[in-house]
């Protein structure tokens, strides 16, 4: 098995990693092999998962009219920075 040593990490990126270590009751080596299993598991693997957690947070954008129609629809219900101004004043 191959041994891989890091040096000059910085003293907060390494106490985050025994943080997370600890709450994964795991030692740091062992964290540091689980993160790079994780980020390696895959093409994009770990941006997938942001963007599918991402959008079950946010949820999903429906709606029956094409790209087209919602922008000009939008550019219709706008008004243009001048008639605003007048509408303030």
């Amino acid at each position: 098995m191959a041994t891989l040593q890091v040096r000059a990490m910085d003293d907060r990126l390494y106490e985050a990693l025994g943080r997370r270590a600890v709450m994964d009751n795991r030692s740091i080596s062992q964290e540091v092999v689980m993160i790079v299993k994780e980020y390696l598991s895959g093409p994009n693997a770990g941006h997938k998962r942001k963007t599918e957690s991402f959008l079950e947070l946010a949820g999903a954008w429906q709606d029956e009219r094409s790209a087209e129609e919602i922008i000009s629809d939008i550019g219709k219900s706008r008004k243009n920075s001048a008639s605003r101004f007048r509408e303030r004043i």
